[in-house]
């Protein structure tokens, strides 16, 4: 009877361990172009999620989770294809990460996801156009779309009595997109946008499209561009020529080198980014501790969305795109118990038991429509050469 029992465990055992695989997730950012600045903390955000469920033990019977990260190069649509091709037959990731910036995820999506069958969760490419992309159920995003964004804008400015601005936006997805989203809203509103004129990224002087911005007038500059590249330049132009003293800055624009390229030049400037004050915030920073910068734009939103990921198979109980990807609504929105940054393995252990959860995260998940988030907004505001909140919406 003893050896039976014993045969019994180690055939429990054997089966348990054959549940256990490791589950490549692709990770695909910017690490080079116009957005170089932020990629480092979404990468180290989106770790963090699969080192604290590999950590765990519980995904599907002790699978490990390994990141592999490749470059979108954020702009170079057929090297982000490319790269992307790299992990998912060379690499063999069971999901992305990614991409970044709008106009490379819509490029891996239809090139790459959607024929080979690849979850993507973005947690930072917000094109409208997004929202409508032919995706046969595997594209989400934790980041809002900027048909939101373009809304708060228009309401931050208005609130602050600007009545006219001239925009500026990168001639891409992205900025195209923002900048027709904040035109309508603002106008729709009473504002007056006195320009909307696109600038090309990789420029060595902008004082034509200032000039043209400036003979436009305005009371504040709207540069919906990258601050590594082309909206920085501008920003620069701007200033050395006297053409404006005030800008706003969507999403694309802010972070540390913001500061660091014009410090107290820029101050009573405005500005807006995805983020939350929400209890998971101070949570994930609280988590990442000293090892990035937790309060980074789309960092939050990075552990967001490998964290859906995992959860996902969880839920599924298989690393099999094909057979997760119809959780992914699930396991982010209610009914269910709250799950915050640093309690992925709770959440483990409530699917694996068959319960539900409500994921909040870091960033106040909440999917609506076509897998993106509802949205919610940082509004900050630059004083002492410093981004500084002014509130969240």
């Amino acid at each position: 009877m003893k050896k039976l029992l014993l045969a019994s465990a180690a055939s429990a055992l054997m089966a348990s361990g054959a549940l256990a695989e490791e589950i490549k997730l692709g990770i695909i950012f910017g690490f080079t172009g116009p957005i170089e600045s932020l990629t480092p903390a979404m990468a180290d955000g989106a770790e963090l999620a699969m080192k604290e469920v590999s950590d765990s033990g519980k995904l599907l019977g002790g699978s490990t989770v390994t990141p592999v990260r490749a470059d979108s190069t954020c702009i170079d649509a057929g090297a982000a294809t490319a790269a992307a091709e790299r992990l998912v037959t060379s690499d063999g990731v069971a999901a992305i990460v990614g991409a970044d910036c709008s106009g490379v995820t819509g490029a891996i999506l239809a090139n790459v996801a959607v024929p080979n069958g690849i979850v993507m969760i973005s947690p930072s490419a917000t094109s409208p156009g997004l929202s409508t992309a032919e995706d046969n159920g595997l594209f989400f995003r934790t980041a809002p779309s900027d048909a939101r964004q373009g809304v708060v804008m228009a309401e931050i400015l208005l609130e602050q009595g600007v009545k006219s601005v001239a925009v500026t936006y990168t001639n891409n997805d992205y900025g195209k997109g923002l900048a027709d989203a904040f035109e309508a809203a603002y106008t729709e509103r009473g504002g007056t946008v006195t320009i909307n004129a696109a600038h090309e990224d990789g420029k060595a002087d902008y004082s034509a499209e200032v000039g043209a911005l400036a003979a436009a007038g305005g009371e504040r500059l709207v540069v919906a561009g990258y601050v590594d590249q082309g909206g920085s330049g501008i920003v620069r132009a701007a200033l050395d020529a006297g053409a404006f003293d005030t800008f706003h800055f969507p999403d694309g624009m802010i972070g540390a080198k913001l500061e660091e390229n014009f410090g107290d030049e820029i101050d009573g400037s405005t500005g807006q980014h995805p983020g939350t004050d929400s209890p998971g915030a101070a949570m994930f920073q609280e988590l990442a501790g000293d090892s990035f910068d937790a309060t980074s734009p789309f960092s939050p939103e990075s552990y967001d969305a490998a964290a859906l990921i995992l959860l996902a198979m969880q839920a599924a109980g298989s690393s099999d795109s094909q057979a997760f990807k119809d959780k992914v609504m699930e396991v982010a929105n209610a009914p269910g118990e709250k799950i915050y940054p640093g309690e992925l393995a709770k959440a483990l252990d409530i699917l694996a038991a068959g319960g539900d959860i409500d994921y909040v995260g870091a960033s106040a998940v909440e999917l609506i429509g076509p897998g993106e988030s509802a949205g919610n907004y940082r509004e900050i505001v630059i004083e002492g050469g410093k981004v500084t909140t002014a509130k969240y919406r």
